[in-house]
């Protein structure tokens, strides 16, 4: 069971909420206090949930999981209306580091790679998008008619509420954004974790090197695995990841290709109704 399965099963179903996208982050800049350098090592998730009921409501949890330790603690929660920017640091190339500023606190992260914290942006965006469009047409439900001016159709003011700025984030993963580049960074993601599961460990030390002169270690040297295996693997994978990728972009060109003409054939009947219908 993968780790977004499993946090959703522990942490967002007895909520009655269903995962969205989870990610494993670190912390930029992060102060080290002398005091603190016993304490015990975790890794951190930044989750982003929605509710089953509707209207559905976003929610930014913070999970953290303990080394040698099977069990996940939620720390932090926000709503998306506490949510005031998010910063992808660098509109230009993909990058791992992105920020998190909420109504009390500002948080600077790192994602483990380029493409997951793409898809997270990408579907926060999304997610965010779809969040205040329900959000305005439950503000504004209907319109009001200004009696001195027929015809003339007026909204119904409702209470302004703070919106969600997405600063220095590539257009690729707000308004340009679409299925293929999300599939595409999922199969990113899987190629990183596999090989990171193919490197191997790194080589220890024995115990009596370098102390005595002369006299043979007893701790046997780790066999090293074989390097010819696992760079074979590797391009494979790398190669079938290079064609699946061209595959799906020349289906993203021939779905472009068809909707214009589907447009255009729309036009042209359109403007056909209208010349015989007078």
């Amino acid at each position: 069971m993968s780790i977004q399965s499993t946090i959703n099963r522990d942490i967002f179903v007895p909520l009655d909420q269903k995962l969205l996208v989870a990610i494993e982050v670190k912390r930029r800049n992060k102060r080290r206090l002398p005091f603190l350098s016993a304490a015990r090592k975790y890794t951190t998730f930044i989750c982003l949930s929605a509710t089953n009921k509707l209207p559905a409501q976003l929610f930014i949890t913070k999970v953290k999981q303990f080394e040698g330790s099977p069990r996940l603690t939620k720390t932090s929660h926000w709503t998306i209306e506490q949510l005031r920017q998010v910063d992808g640091i660098n509109p230009n190339k993909d990058c791992p580091e992105f920020d998190l500023a909420f109504d009390r606190s500002f948080d600077q992260w790192a994602a483990g790679s380029d493409a997951e914290k793409c898809m997270f942006i990408q579907i926060l965006y999304q997610a965010c998008q779809n969040y205040w469009m329900c959000k305005d047409g439950q503000t504004n439900p209907g319109a009001v008619k200004d009696p001195q001016k027929p015809g003339v159709v007026e909204a119904r003011k409702g209470p302004i509420v703070p919106r969600t700025k997405f600063v220095n984030c590539q257009s690729k993963l707000m308004e340009d954004a679409c299925s293929m580049n999300m599939v595409i960074y999922r199969c990113k993601i899987f190629l990183n974790r596999m090989k990171s599961a193919m490197q191997p460990p790194p080589k220890r030390r024995p115990a009596g090197q370098g102390k005595s002169v002369g006299v043979k270690s007893r701790t046997p040297s780790p066999a090293r695995p074989p390097r010819g295996s696992m760079k074979k693997a590797v391009r494979r994978a790398s190669q079938a990841l290079g064609e699946r990728g061209d595959r799906l972009w020349r289906a993203e060109d021939k779905s472009a290709h068809m909707r214009d003409s589907a447009k255009r054939f729309s036009d042209t009947a359109h403007k056909l109704a209208l010349k015989y219908s007078c």
